[in-house]
């Protein structure tokens, strides 16, 4: 309950930070003096928690699960107050208002008495342990900023004769499709075919179409007729599900193949074609301790002869398990490198090895999460809403631990400068894998079986999250109802709420539909407040609850359309992340809501603020998307302050430029990454700040002798050119500018000629040209580039493509292997 109790006072935290923002004070009745006593009291707990949270007891449990408990009930009776006031008609009389203010106060000197009696009860627990002020071997967890860094790889480690098996039979001489069963230590997972086959045409079982096994099954097949595939079938625990789907796998006679693995001897030899099948087994000591050297040192061989004999220890205890071992040495990585620490962790994996293998692995797994620092532990557990196997993305995760209110402020960093320390924490402990989708695509975010097999016990065994603070609304076309909380449709009940009616004082019951799963995981949904929203055309927002929202996301297309002045809006006071797929106008009001930090669309029109001497900044706001027509004027740059992405569209040609003021982008000096869509733009209407690392234009039409204007950008890392962003016959690029470019993509342009050296790209990992209908060539030197990775041709000119492949041959006559190069998706080949 440690870890509920210390992400709760963490929630509580951030909303006393923003009820007694300033600006918020002067709107509302508060007694300020009582909430900065509480926020004391809060940071206390919190403190206390942090300090404490390798100390386990029921006693610690018990008050564990009161902390919980009477944080979340802080954040009702605050929430509650503040909707009351800023709900229109609510308290029409001073008399209203004093009233309200003082059955706030009682309410929270409730709570302030809870915690006291719960702070006297840690205090008494401190008193009586013997080792209050020991430094145990726990506390060689801090990182060390000794640590030697990842070696940022997934190697394979005793692999190689099980590779060379494999690439055998994979080119083997016959034409006939064959299916190679691989039998190693896994995890049984019960898929069913539909969710197989979902998987296999990338389809997201949020975004399935009610399409049966067979329809399904009928389109994957034609996706494979007539092509030679590769495809991997992973954790296949039964004959009955593979007999459901080897008749979707068409037989095009050209080699096709597939991969299946299994941890099931019998599941292997019923599949294998010829009765061919690779036995994998564990990794024996020495490959084992080469795996851990490399996770702990990021090199084959221990710098420190004072522990090679630990290590080596360390590493047989994990009894071959990779997963395992990769785990330690993740945990070890983070640590002081001391005897002392290591014969610690040495003393737990010895007390483990009667365990079966899947015990053993499970164990060894959990000593892991138990060492970690409880501030990461909420967002290791958080792991659980995702389904199994499931990719995000970074900002996608990142975002959903902002909802949920786990990060701690630390001075001089923005949440999500701190989010992105704790992730990269997470990485380096191996807890969370990363997904490298090439230079193209940003990586994605995964988790091992394994491991969230431990997060679900963990989440269960913490009784983590009371309420989830992120709600989906989705408005299914075909009237299918969904889980107002994670987008589940099956198994649906009705739960009922409590109602606050925010146009009188008055209570209902209001209901919702919740699946099965997310009704017996928060005990505390009965419990939610709902707000009866009555100010959206085309859309039913009865059943949305607002007031303690933090994250929202409106799905499928639903077109909002807000009054110009919305009386809802106010009411979303502690709203962090907006993200919709249409929205048409924003009201006034989203200038006044400061708590906002991501507001992402597919299609929105933002107001111009009114100008007033004593306006909102809205200083957390980082990301603004998709806004038609975005008019940057000095009053919406004083506004937005901070704000790192910003895509703008349908910029209009037959408007006054100047109505614009694009100019002032410059303005934005913490400005990353900027999209721009807008037509016949000339470079005296625009400037761009330096901080821009991301820049992508489409459409814009501007001269290519102006391209100096984005070269100059001294920390510009992607430009992107879509839509005929630059036109004219010649390029030619100035030496000195464009030093940090790392990725150049450019669609449909009538560039002739690209007068380039490899002098002009000298950081140039990845070039890709799009429908370059009239480019003659690549210029040659461009392989010469010591960063470039890949370059890539789709659709250009024959003597465009022409010029790929003789680069291609260059740089491999020349020993340049790694370059690779491909030509309308087929990678040239040189012998």
């Amino acid at each position: 309950m440690a870890v509920a109790a210390y992400a709760a006072m963490l929630s509580l935290s951030h909303v006393l930070e923003n009820v007694q923002h300033p600006a918020r004070r002067s709107r509302l009745h508060l007694d300020t003096q009582q909430l900065r006593s509480l926020q004391e009291k809060v940071e206390f707990l919190r403190d206390f928690l942090e300090l404490h949270s390798q100390k386990r007891s029921q006693e610690m449990e018990d008050l564990g699960r009161q902390i919980s408990i009477v944080a979340d009930e802080a954040e009702d009776i605050i929430d509650l107050h503040v909707v009351y006031q800023l709900s229109e008609g609510s308290y029409d009389h001073r008399s209203d208002h004093m009233a309200g203010l003082s059955s706030f106060c009682q309410d929270i000197d409730r709570v302030v008495e809870k915690i006291d009696s719960i702070t006297k009860g840690l205090t008494k627990m401190e008193e009586e342990w013997s080792d209050v002020l020991e430094q145990k071997p726990i506390a060689s967890l801090l990182p060390s900023s000794s640590a030697p860094l990842s070696s940022g790889k997934n190697i394979m480690v005793g692999f190689d004769e099980y590779l060379l098996r494999i690439m055998d039979e994979l080119t083997r001489d016959d034409s006939n499709l064959l299916i190679l069963p691989i039998v190693g230590m896994g995890v049984s997972q019960e898929y069913s075919e539909k969710e197989i086959l979902l998987g296999l045409l990338n389809i997201k079982m949020d975004h399935e179409r009610g399409e049966t096994v067979g329809e399904l099954g009928q389109k994957f097949c034609q996706n494979l007729f007539g092509r030679r595939y590769l495809i991997v079938v992973d954790d296949v625990w039964s004959t009955n599900v593979w007999d459901g789907l080897k008749a979707f796998f068409p037989n095009n006679r050209n080699g096709s193949r597939v991969l299946v693995t299994t941890r099931l001897l019998d599941v292997a030899r019923s599949l294998a074609s010829h009765d061919y099948y690779l036995t994998i087994n564990f990794l024996d000591e020495d490959k084992s301790w080469n795996l851990l050297c490399d996770k702990v040192f990021a090199q084959e061989e221990c710098p420190y002869p004072e522990l090679e004999k630990i290590g080596k220890s360390i590493a047989k205890g994990c009894n071959g398990l990779p997963i395992a071992i990769v785990v330690i040495g993740g945990l070890l990585a983070k640590s002081n490198m001391t005897q002392e620490y290591w014969e610690f962790i040495v003393k737990n994996l010895t007390s483990l090895s009667n365990s079966e293998d899947d015990e053993h692995c499970s164990r060894v797994l959990s000593l892991s999460y138990n060492h970690l620092p409880i501030h990461l532990k909420p967002c290791f557990l958080y792991w659980k809403i995702f389904p199994e196997d499931h990719r995000t993305s970074h900002s996608d995760l990142i975002q959903l631990w902002l909802a949920e209110g786990f990060l701690k402020p630390v001075n001089g960093k923005t949440l999500e400068e701190a989010a992105e320390e704790y992730l990269k924490e997470l990485i380096d402990r191996n807890l969370i894998l990363v997904i490298d989708q090439g230079l193209e695509y940003p990586p994605q975010l995964v988790m091992h079986d394994l491991l969230r097999d431990l997060c679900l016990r963990e989440y269960e065994k913490q009784h983590f999250i009371l309420v989830p603070r992120i709600q989906h609304v989705i408005f299914a076309k075909d009237g299918i109802d969904k889980c107002f909380i994670c987008c589940n449709k099956s198994t649906l009940e009705s739960v009922d709420l409590l109602e606050v009616n925010v146009t009188s004082q008055s209570t209902s019951l209001a209901s919702l539909l919740v699946c099965e799963t997310c009704k017996n995981m928060y005990s505390g949904l009965t419990r939610l407040r709902v707000v009866r929203m009555k100010y959206f055309q085309y859309t039913n927002f009865e059943s949305l609850h607002p007031t303690r929202l933090r994250c929202l996301k409106i799905l499928n297309g639903v077109k909002l359309v807000f009054p110009t002045s919305s009386a809802i809006f106010p009411l979303l006071w502690n709203l962090q992340i907006l993200s919709t797929q249409n929205f048409k106008v924003l009201p006034y009001e989203i200038w006044d809501m400061r708590q906002l930090r991501h507001i992402t669309s597919m299609s929105l029109t933002l107001p111009d603020p009114v100008v007033a001497q004593d306006c909102a900044i809205l200083e957390n706001l980082q990301t603004l998307t998709h806004v038609v027509g975005f008019r940057c004027t000095d009053e919406v740059i004083k506004r937005i302050p901070n704000l790192k992405k910003l895509h703008i569209s349908n910029i209009q040609s037959d408007v006054e430029w100047s109505n614009y003021c694009l100019y002032n982008l410059a303005r934005l000096r913490k400005l990353e990454c900027l999209k721009l869509k807008a037509q016949n733009l000339l470079a005296e209407h625009i400037a761009f700040p330096s901080s821009l690392k991301e820049l992508e234009l489409y459409g814009c039409q501007i001269p290519w002798e102006h391209m100096t204007v984005i070269g100059s950008l001294p920390n510009l890392k992607e430009l992107c050119l879509f839509g005929y962003a630059f036109e004219g016959p010649a390029w030619n690029p100035v030496e000195g500018e464009f030093l940090r470019l790392e990725k150049l993509m450019i669609d449909k342009s009538n560039l002739v000629w690209w007068r380039a050296e490899n002098i002009h790209f000298p950081s140039l990992k990845l070039l890709w040209l799009s429908y370059m209908y009239n480019l003659e060539e690549i210029p040659l030197s461009i392989g010469d580039i010591a960063t470039m990775q890949k370059i890539e041709l789709h659709g250009c000119k024959e003597s465009a493509n022409d010029s790929a492949k003789q680069i291609a041959e260059e740089q491999y006559n020349n020993g340049n292997e790694s370059l690779q190069i491909y030509v309308d998706y087929n990678k040239v080949i040189v012998s």
